[in-house]
């Protein structure tokens, strides 16, 4: 990747900037990017022509499960995995420089929360910490070591020590986060309901399994009783993306300005849906991607507000994406 471009991606500021650097990197990968290439001639597409973001093809976050997804000649340094559902394979994203995914996770934290430095910060990710390859376990580690406080770290089931070293950060004045799988922070509100109300509860998703899948909604009003808080705060990211969303409440999300939400025809997946409040395919463009893909077309489903914020309000079904899934073909 030309070092003039990736300079640029933690740079933007405005729409305009945003825009200009994605044509920019979208020739690129349009070019460089066999399978993205690839996807972009079997849509009949001419990328010369390309001139608005909207136009842009978007491809199938499955190919992360068949495809190699690398833009350029470079070897991976580190490859990110998904734990995959039951009877499906897994998404691998080849990482070919770990310094990008970092500047984007702690840049982005900080955008929405303040330095990392000034939190005790407590996870609670058992069923991930069980994988070598997760992206999550490797993003809140690096939070948890640029965290001051020698109090933070993994707590796995461990939750009584969990609770006594909340409340050794609080005699210490520290503010207080608690980064937690869905099922794993409802284990706690429901078991131990301790009074965490002035800590930061933030939910990443994901019953894996462990629980019944219920909605966010339901979700957050569970932990908020359990918990004793006002809100609930939530990360939304995936291991096909270096880049995440965050929302302090109510389930609303906000991007870090080198990442932009497109909401598509959930009936036609080359269409994108310009009027906000109407349902349908999340299409993310991550520039974090450079070396992979930025242009994603996810499996979930979702709306965006007037003031760019967005809401994720489930996941297609299979049959639901087919429209999709027939371009693979």
């Amino acid at each position: 990747m030309k070092p003039e471009i990736t300079s640029k991606i933690f740079d933007i500021n405005n729409q305009e900037s945003f825009q200009a650097l994605t044509l920019e990197v979208f020739k690129y990968q349009s070019e460089k990017n066999q399978v993205y290439n690839d996807f972009i001639k079997k849509l009949d597409k001419n990328p010369g022509t390309i001139s608005a973001l909207s136009e842009i093809p978007f491809l199938p976050i499955s190919f992360f499960k068949s495809h190699k997804i690398i833009t350029g000649n470079f070897p991976a340094v580190k490859i990110f995995e998904s734990s995959g559902s039951s009877g499906t394979s897994a998404s691998k994203h080849y990482i070919v420089d770990n310094e990008i995914y970092e500047k984007s996770l702690l840049k982005t934290f900080t955008l929405f929360y303040g330095s990392p430095a000034e939190y005790f910060i407590a996870a609670l990710l058992p069923s991930y910490l069980e994988r070598e390859n997760s992206s999550l376990v490797y993003m809140v580690d690096k939070l948890i070591k640029r965290s001051s406080c020698t109090l933070s770290g993994f707590f796995n089931n461990n939750v009584e020590e969990l609770i006594s070293r909340i409340n050794k950060a609080r005699s210490q004045n520290l503010k207080i986060l608690l980064i937690g799988v869905s099922f794993a922070l409802l284990n706690l509100a429901e078991k131990y309901c301790p009074d965490l109300s002035d800590v930061i509860i933030m939910e990443t998703g994901g019953m894996k399994g462990r629980r019944k899948e219920i909605t966010r909604e339901e979700l957050h009003l569970i932990l908020k009783k359990g918990l004793n808080v006002k809100s609930i705060h939530s990360e939304y990211g995936m291991t096909e993306l270096l880049s995440q969303a965050y929302s302090k409440e109510n389930g609303i999300f906000y991007s870090p300005p080198w990442m932009k939400i497109f909401i598509r025809d959930p009936q036609d997946p080359l269409s994108i849906i310009s009027e906000p409040g109407v349902t349908g395919g999340i299409n993310i463009i991550d520039l974090a991607n450079v070396h992979s893909c930025s242009f994603l077309a996810t499996d979930d489903l979702g709306r965006f507000h007037n003031d760019g914020g967005f809401e994720v309000l489930g996941r297609f079904a299979n049959s639901d994406i087919r429209g999709c899934n027939l371009l693979l073909e």
